[in-house]
């Protein structure tokens, strides 16, 4: 019998032996007691492997369809893909305004031969037009952090194929409750699990997932010998916030739609950035992530950033505070990082659990100081 993809999620980690515990336990071990051959134990240091970790990359691997492995962070995650499949002379080919995170830590390998190259993703020319045959990588990243903007991954994936370049997708925006970057060529994704997947603003974590043996056994290696591990006490609470993972992103999806919809008809807001709100890629959206669009939106204040912080602070909800993907409702002026290239009145929402109407309410009322002002 084949069953539903959450019904596999939330059994992926039990067994049914008899006495089998209901729910998956925590393995805090460094090391075990080993007298004989260290192969007789895949747990034999807490470097190499952990029960707990496995747990966890059973359920995200029913998510993705693939084998998952998870890191210490969603950067310790990227770094291992940059550096399994970037040797010396290796071009990445990355999006010009995705995670600012992404883009340095890249150029962090250009002494070791490593060119990076930003781009615009969503100009498939433009992107054609950079890659080097042979010795490029592509990465991209949909919908884009914290522009919002949707790239057509199908498209991204034939170009890479014809460069016989690797294509990496960051999905953390999306999750893989809402978007299968591996169903649309895709050779490995990454994902903060620190964001939505895990949900509760309580853990740092990262994950890959491929269809690649060797690549995942490459990443598996740098994982062990560079020690980007996670803890076995954050792998658990990561665990647990991803069994709800596709009810929640579900109700943040509709809200934050609701909440775009309603900040586009308000006179002190400039621009309103939401896949739903996009028309020349929304049939790209809708079928990259047919089950919603996440719990993001962005928009623009009409003022500056002073005008816009002074908004942020009147909020009665809304906590001011990065990251996103939690059950409470945050947002933040992007521009305040000094890395970052967003305008400086643009402001990123992360939508949580509470009531929609007392979202768009909070918003409303905060947006009368500068009304006022």
């Amino acid at each position: 019998m084949s069953h539903d993809a959450y019904t596999r999620l939330l059994h992926a980690a039990l067994g049914r032996e008899e006495g089998s515990p209901s729910a998956p336990s925590i393995e805090l071990a460094s090391a075990r007691l080993l007298t004989g051959d260290t192969a007789a134990s895949p747990y034999a240091y807490l470097r190499l492997g952990n029960p707990t970790w496995e747990a966890l990359e059973r359920a995200l691997g029913v998510l993705e369809d693939a084998d998952a492995l998870v890191f210490a962070s969603g950067q310790a995650a990227s770094f291992a893909v940059m550096l399994a499949l970037g040797a010396s002379g290796k071009r990445f080919v990355v999006p010009h305004d995705g995670y600012y995170g992404t883009r340095k830590v890249a150029g962090m390998l250009g002494p070791f031969g490593v060119e990076t190259v930003p781009v615009d993703l969503a100009d498939l020319d433009a992107v054609r037009a950079v890659m080097a045959p042979g010795r490029s990588v592509l990465w991209a990243e949909s919908p884009t952090n914290p522009s919002l903007r949707v790239l057509d991954l199908v498209a991204l994936a034939q170009i890479a194929t014809e460069a016989g370049a690797p294509f990496v997708v960051d999905n953390t925006t999306a999750t893989a409750a809402l978007q299968r970057p591996l169903d649309l060529g895709a050779t490995v994704t990454v994902t903060s699990l620190t964001k939505s997947t895990s949900g509760h603003a309580d853990v740092v974590l990262g994950s890959v997932a491929t269809r690649d043996p060797v690549l995942r056994d490459a990443l598996r290696m740098w994982r062990a010998q560079a020690g980007s591990i996670a803890g076995p006490f954050e792998a658990w609470l990561a665990h647990r916030g991803v069994l709800t993972l596709p009810l929640r992103i579900a109700r943040q999806s509709e809200s934050a739609e609701a909440l775009a919809r309603h900040l586009a008809r308000h006179p002190r807001i400039r621009r309103v950035r939401h896949p739903a709100l996009e028309i020349s890629t929304l049939e790209i959206a809708r079928r990259q992530m047919p089950n919603g669009f996440g719990p993001l939106l962005s928009f623009e204040l009409d003022g500056d950033a002073e005008a816009t912080e002074r908004v942020l602070a009147a909020a009665k909800i809304f906590r001011c505070a990065t990251s996103f993907g939690g059950v409470e409702s945050t947002w933040e002026r992007r521009a305040r990082w000094a890395s970052e290239t967003a305008p400086e009145s643009l402001v990123r929402v992360s939508v949580g659990l509470e009531a929609v109407a007392d979202l768009i309410a909070d918003v409303d009322q905060a947006l009368k100081v500068v009304s006022q002002g």
